[in-house]
């Protein structure tokens, strides 16, 4: 019986946590983060502000959790993408329009001073490079495979990538952001 217990009570603070992460965001992105307080995320979440602050201590730290917590579903999505089965250069394709995607759906959530401190933090520089060691492999294998270009590193290309779909994220509709993967699929060619 312990054992359900202690399962019950991490399934809670769980449900606890992403219910704070959850509302958090979705205050800052109706108000704006300098008007968001503790008080109004316990009240939109159900909870006590006393248990808020047993959970995290600021707003900013809140903010700070759910953008980890959304690298990393990112992350998992994009190897997802990876894995499946096909070519090298169908899989680079694939990981290329959904990190495309990401970029594009991220776009007007909050406002750029926001993004820019969030995007300041160490775990999203990690992310990042995780990123382009994903396409650099895929791009080595395709390469490999005679499917693009050989005359310049993976590495390199890889760069070229993500730094070209981050673009994605000011782009006004989905048609846009495919447009952009070809061209940026097209830039790789053998």
């Amino acid at each position: 019986m312990p054992k359900l217990w202690n399962e019950t009570i991490e399934t809670h603070r769980r449900e606890v946590r992403h219910a704070i992460l959850a509302t958090t965001a979705a205050l800052v992105a109706e108000r704006g983060l300098l008007t968001v307080t503790m008080s109004q995320i316990a009240e939109r979440t159900g909870i006590g502000r006393a248990t808020l602050y047993k959970y995290f201590p600021d707003v900013e730290t809140i903010l700070h959790a759910w953008h980890g917590e959304q690298i990393a579903h990112h992350l998992a999505h994009l190897a997802e993408v990876r894995d499946r089965p096909g070519s090298p250069v169908r899989r680079l394709r694939a990981v290329l329009e959904a990190f495309a995607d990401i970029a594009h759906g991220s776009r007007g959530h909050f406002d750029s001073g926001l993004m820019a401190a969030l995007h300041r933090d160490e775990h999203v520089a990690h992310a990042q490079e995780q990123v382009r060691d994903m396409i650099r492999d895929l791009l080595a294998e395709a390469a490999a495979s005679g499917d693009v270009r050989s005359d310049v590193a993976p590495a390199e290309l890889a760069a070229y990538c993500v730094h070209a779909l981050s673009a994605a994220g000011t782009l006004p509709s989905r048609a846009a952001v495919r447009r952009l993967v070809a061209v940026t699929l097209a830039g790789l060619s053998a």
